[in-house]
């Protein structure tokens, strides 16, 4: 029998339900854990004074709710020693009314794989009145690029596969911003319209998948060289985004870019840009990225697992004199009890130049992934990357897949001398606009072991070096320890460090380090 303590060191806090995370019968909720979170084993969740669930996390999603209805939500926790706290401070919602639902088959869209349904697809969408939601039902849907408008749901229904067509002749070439600049790239599968108008209100949910037929497309784009090649689902100018339970994979490139969104949350999505969900490598495709966050804000990622062949999430402003001058931060982003396999962690940059902060990790599982994180600012970049914390994370990388470079130096790796080959930690440069600063970065309650190269590498210019790096509570193993240079204010609190080939520490220009 549970105890009661309502001892407020013990109760959840900041309970809150994150940006657009609601549909006419789910809501999801996050919240912070309490001061004593290291006795908690769980949390309970209610709805009108009753239990309706229980999880390890900190994010739960209600479900088989009524629509149009008000409700009260709470959290508890019951901590290991089978006391159960008071309740949390109430978030009250209101589902959203039953939509009005419009299946893309009454359009003349054929499942079977082969059909080509783009202009079936579009004409629902286009014709799907406000706060409607679009059905794909079960079935292979073959597609080229369709564009979603605001105020309605893409839904994919169990079983239903959105199918890239491999033909790039259905992927219009457009604007787009990849890698930190505007370029012309070939559509992405789903899209949101011109890049001049703002949206708002837009929810892809599944169980359904998003294929984007990414090893046929990635080998024809690159043939044909008209443009860069597109994503997954490149979703720009929106207000109030919500990716819930939906599959997307195979992407030709990045496979979910959000570019310019603001309110935005991911909830239970699955993502493979490597191995499709039965460990087959796809052949042919490079620079798959997972997430990319593009100078947007209030970003939640939760409860979801990234398979990737590059960065699982990688959080971007623009590049260099053109991110300056657009001059829209990454900031507001929260990851929280994720699962990463393969690729390389939770990136931030190298493409920052509008500047990057107030970014959490926490909580999260990394399975043979090089990293857990990289923040990354070469010379040119300019602005800021500050306020970066990841905590209370996991990382066991056993692959061989990749060993330390130019490109990635280390499980916990912040660089800024990301991408050069050779260089020299004293060569200081002149200080000018795309002289990037890193700051305020933490690393909280980590457990690490890589064979993939360096534990921790950390390195600041010497003429900006990397100010004020916190690692606190951190066990790294490695191929190789750790190296430090050029830092203002390293502080180390209960740190060990275990190098299999060199000593387990270098050191230079490090000012007011503690170990």
């Amino acid at each position: 029998m549970l105890r009661e303590n309502n001892d407020i060191n013990l109760i959840p806090v900041n309970v809150i339900c994150p940006p657009a995370a609601i549909t006419e019968d789910t809501v999801a909720v996050v919240w912070d854990k309490p001061e004593l979170w290291k006795t908690i084993r769980e949390y309970e969740i209610y709805v009108d004074n009753g239990i309706v669930g229980t999880t390890e996390k900190t994010g739960y999603t209600i479900r088989g709710l009524d629509s149009n209805v008000s409700y009260t939500i709470t959290v508890r926790a019951i901590t290991i020693d089978r006391e159960l706290s008071g309740k949390s401070e109430p978030v009250f919602v209101t589902t959203k009314p039953k939509s009005e639902l419009i299946d893309i088959t009454d359009f003349g869209a054929v499942g079977d794989g082969v059909t080509l349904n783009t202009m079936a697809i579009q004409q629902a969408i286009d014709e799907c009145p406000k706060d409607g939601k679009v059905v794909v039902p079960k079935g292979i849907f073959l597609s080229g690029a369709i564009f979603l408008k605001s105020n309605m749901t893409f839904f994919l229904a169990e079983g239903a596969v959105l199918l890239g067509s491999p033909d790039i002749k259905d992927y219009p070439l457009m604007e787009y911003r990849f890698e930190g600049r505007e370029q012309l790239c070939y559509a992405s599968l789903v899209n949101t319209k011109t890049q001049a108008e703002r949206h708002e209100n837009i929810t892809i949910a599944g169980p359904g998948m998003i294929n984007a037929n990414g090893e046929k497309l990635f080998r024809a784009e690159m043939d044909e060289k008209s443009g860069i090649r597109g994503r997954a689902i490149c979703i720009r100018n929106v207000d109030n985004l919500y990716l819930q339970d939906v599959t997307v994979r195979q992407s030709p490139a990045w496979c979910v870019h959000l570019i310019y969104c603001n309110n935005v949350s991911i909830n239970n999505v699955q993502i493979y840009t490597k191995y499709d969900e039965n460990g087959v490598r796809y052949k042919d495709i490079f620079n798959g990225d997972g997430i990319d966050p593009d100078s947007c804000s209030n970003v939640y990622i939760f409860n979801s697992l990234i398979a990737s062949q590059d960065d699982c999430i990688a959080i971007k402003s623009g590049r260099d004199e053109e991110g300056r001058a657009v001059g829209i931060p990454c900031e507001n982003v929260r990851i929280t009890d994720c699962i990463f396999n393969s690729g390389f962690g939770v990136a931030i940059g190298s493409e920052m130049s509008g500047g990057v902060r107030n970014v959490l990790v926490r909580d999260c599982e990394f399975n043979d992934t090089f990293s857990i994180g990289t923040v990354k600012a070469p010379r040119g970049r300019g602005n800021v990357i500050e306020n970066i914390t990841y905590e209370n994370v996991t990382h066991k990388n056993f692959s061989t897949d990749h060993k330390d470079c130019r490109w990635f130096r280390g499980a916990i790796y912040v660089d800024q001398f990301y991408s050069h080959e050779t260089f020299d930690v004293d060569a200081a440069e002149p200080v000018d606009e795309g002289t990037a600063i890193i700051r305020d970065i933490t690393f909280k309650d980590i457990e690490l072991e890589t064979v993939g190269g360096n534990a921790i590498y950390l390195a600041g210019l010497p003429e900006s070096p990397l100010i004020n790096i916190t690692l606190d509570n951190v066990t790294a193993k490695g191929k190789r320890g750790m190296k430090a240079m050029n830092i203002e204010g390293l502080c180390m609190k209960g740190v060990t460090v275990v190098s299999c080939e060199d000593d387990a520490y270098y050191f230079k220009n490090v000012k007011e380090s503690k170990r």
